[in-house]
């Protein structure tokens, strides 16, 4: 064996390295885009449900209108920050978490509310969604840890930073407690 042969072979292996783990940290990405934009759909989905929830409660009676009020600001809050916002969009997410449950509180004290189909409905297509939401941050996180190992570990480090590759930021949300 010559040593340029030897020396060729070595390039080759070290250049398929490079290539597995470029693909690597590229595949890692999309599964975070990816699962993001399950969340996003669950995030659309909740914000399109509080509009119809404020209207019930609204249209019931002259019900908790301070409560109401603070759904409605949580809702035009959070829509408002960037997706790549990921630490605002948790704090967003959060507020409104908060306000949905203190308002499903609230309304324990209305037994004639309590009983409107559309209400039970309603409470119940967000909880629903609570859940979806939960799940979606879940698999999202999982593949931010998945994408952030890649970044920081040896050798895919050396790619990563010669790509531009960056630590994804976990999405989180204060205890999502279930609303319904």
């Amino acid at each position: 064996m010559s040593a340029a042969w030897i020396f060729g072979s070595i390039i080759a292996m070290l250049l398929l390295a490079y290539i597995a783990i470029y693909n690597g940290l590229v595949a890692a990405q999309h599964k975070v885009r990816q699962a993001w934009s399950g969340i996003d759909v669950q995030l659309k989905r909740r914000y399109d449900l509080i509009p119809k929830l404020v209207e019930t409660v609204r249209a019931y009676g002259n019900y908790e209108k301070e409560a109401l009020s603070r759904i409605v600001e949580a809702r035009a809050s959070a829509i408002e920050v960037p997706d790549e916002q990921v630490d605002a969009r948790g704090t967003a997410e959060s507020r409104l978490s908060g306000s949905l449950n203190r308002l499903f509180a609230l309304v324990e004290a209305y037994p004639d509310l309590k009983t409107n189909q559309n209400y039970l409905q309603l409470q119940r297509e967000i909880s629903e969604t609570e859940d979806q939401i939960a799940a979606a941050r879940r698999i999202y996180n999982a593949n931010v840890n998945e994408l952030n190992v890649a970044v920081n570990s040896f050798p895919q480090n050396i790619v990563a930073s010669l790509h531009g590759y960056a630590e994804a930021k976990l999405f989180e949300i204060g205890d999502m407690e279930r609303t319904g």
